[in-house]
């Protein structure tokens, strides 16, 4: 039944510093503490290296040398290790109860698969899953997900290879999966895909992978998302 699905704020970021992406991510973290509100936030990050809590973290020194490439590098709560976040790539944070939806960490994650999986077929592009969490094609990731979940309310998410600068990988081991490579939506299809080409497909098979209603929503500082205008371009 329409009426009983959650709904979901979808707000867009355009180009936001990782910085920031972190404060609003929390913003909506805590505003959950007043009861459901979920939203979507959609942003493209200037480039920046982010490691996880799985395994070893990075030393100082290779972080130190990341730096030294012109990408600001942070250390972050989120599953998994070390990836790569910069212009041309969509990065879809999720603030959710699970409560509203299913209350499983592994049911999200596939879920948030299953969406990228869904744009990938939009696009007449296959895509799959594999032992490692993502969305590959063939041995190659277009889609990295690292999430955090506290009291069933998650937040980071996802980064999908739009029209990236994939040269930016090659300077780590991407999410710590030795001998697989890296791919994008351009690279794929031999042709520019940018983010907001992207986007409404997001949104489509977020919606129907979730089983949401989705509605414009606006940052805390009173500008408004869309999920039919543009956003922002870097």
């Amino acid at each position: 039944m329409q009426g009983s699905r959650p709904v979901v704020e979808v707000v867009r970021l355009g180009l936001v510093s990782y910085q920031e992406a972190l404060r609003l991510q929390q913003f909506y973290v805590n505003r959950h503490r007043s009861g459901p509100a979920h939203v979507l936030l959609l942003c493209q990050h200037p480039p920046v290296y982010t490691t996880g809590i799985r395994h070893k973290p990075y030393p100082g020194p290779l972080l130190d040398q990341l730096r030294l490439l012109g990408a600001e590098v942070h250390r972050t709560n989120r599953g998994g290790l070390i990836t790569f976040h910069g212009p041309g790539q969509l990065v879809c944070y999720p603030v959710l109860n699970l409560g509203s939806f299913k209350k499983s960490v592994r049911w999200y994650v596939g879920q948030l698969e299953k969406t990228i999986i869904l744009l990938c077929s939009r696009f007449h592009l296959q895509a799959s899953t594999s032992p490692h969490t993502g969305v590959w094609v063939g041995d190659n990731k277009i889609c990295a997900i690292g999430i955090h979940c506290g009291r069933y309310v998650t937040s980071h998410g996802l980064a999908l290879n739009c029209n990236t600068d994939l040269s930016w990988f090659s300077h780590i081991v991407p999410c710590g999966v030795e001998g697989k490579g890296v791919t994008s939506l351009s690279t794929e299809l031999q042709r520019d895909v940018g983010v907001e080409e992207a986007i409404p497909h997001l949104l489509d098979a977020f919606r129907e992978q979730f089983v949401c209603q989705l509605t414009d929503g606006e940052t805390p500082g009173g500008q408004r998302g869309g999920t039919e205008t543009p956003g922002q371009d870097p």
